[in-house]
């Protein structure tokens, strides 16, 4: 019988060591040019690897597996497991998070910097969680700071009085310009370039990569460096996934995800800096402005945005660039 049993153990161990592995699913809506993607598939294949090939995670980008609202309702469904999704997406189901988008609320990287590794993130992440009944944010990564480009130097307030300017159709995204008494006119992103061509606007904003990738340096002569406002876009597992996952792989999961999302931010600084210097000999002045006359401006308009996001929200996000100063 003992014989028996050994026998049955010896023939089910190579399936047993051979398991096949669980089978992941990560989407975005980037392209497999930007750092994001670029560490996706890193991310992807470390975890296999810390894992013993237990997870096998399948990265699809520039919306194969749905845009972003789809995604986040896939993710919610249990149907995809890993997404990047915007913040202002994030905002939607916690509103608490909308802090993240609002212009000038951030003095510039270092200030987001210190937001990304605060507790105020943690326990706005911890919000969402509760609030989608334990979609697990994982870590957060930065996508570049949006600057005005236009036929003429924007150097100061006066500079933007009347300015017509292309930005995406949504409140937040008005704010910038209303309080600096430009024109803030809405245009589908796919016009952009031609509205700038043909004098529609005069100007747009948008981060450096996204100016250089849409060749909108083609038909703007100057980029004023404003930084009103800084994208984030967060990595979530879903709350189906997360529950699976044993306390030892959670650890790999967000160990892997944090130091992705740390690689991409890098990333995505350094390209920004290094673009500062490739636009000139491609026909574009880059100027580098005093952003507090712009910033003070902007967040006077704050007012409104505080009560969905939180008054100590907002005084503590504010707090943290005076940090250590």
């Amino acid at each position: 019988m003992l014989l028996r049993y050994v026998l049955c153990f010896l023939l089910l161990l190579p399936s047993a060591l051979h398991a096949k592995p669980e089978k992941l699913y990560w989407g975005h809506v980037y392209e497999t040019s930007e750092p994001l993607h670029k560490w996706a598939m890193w991310a992807s294949e470390q975890i296999k690897q810390r894992t013993d090939g237990r997870y096998d995670i399948d990265v699809f980008p520039v919306s194969i597996l749905g845009k972003e609202a789809a995604l986040n309702e896939s993710l919610r469904l249990g149907s995809v497991d890993i997404i990047y999704t915007g913040t202002s997406f994030i905002a939607q189901l916690y509103p608490p998070f909308g802090i993240t988008d609002m212009p000038y609320i951030y003095a510039g990287y270092d200030h987001w910097l210190k937001f990304n590794n605060s507790e105020l993130f943690a326990e706005l992440a911890q919000g969402y969680s509760e609030k989608t009944q334990g979609n697990h944010i994982v870590a957060n990564n930065y996508y570049g700071e949006r600057h005005v480009s236009a036929n003429v130097p924007v150097l100061t307030l006066t500079d933007m009085k009347g300015l017509k300017i292309r930005v995406p159709n949504a409140a937040i995204f008005k704010l910038f310009p209303q309080a600096v008494n430009a024109n803030p006119t809405p245009i589908a992103f796919s016009e952009v370039y031609m509205a700038l061509q043909q004098g529609v606007v005069d100007a747009q904003e948008n981060p450096l990569p996204t100016i250089k990738a849409k060749k909108l340096y083609e038909v703007q002569k100057h980029i004023s460096l404003t930084g009103h406002m800084v994208g984030s876009n967060v990595t979530i597992i879903s709350q189906r996934r997360w529950k699976m996952l044993s306390p030892d792989d959670r650890f790999i999961f967000e160990e892997v995800l944090q130091e992705a999302a740390l690689n991409v931010s890098q990333e995505t600084r350094a390209h920004e800096q290094a673009l500062i210097a490739w636009f000139g000999p491609h026909g574009v002045k880059v100027h580098h402005v005093d952003k507090t006359p712009f910033r003070q401006a902007t967040l006077q308009l704050h007012k409104p945005f505080i009560a969905t996001i939180g008054q100590e929200n907002y005084d503590r996000l504010l707090q943290l660039n005076q940090a250590e100063e």
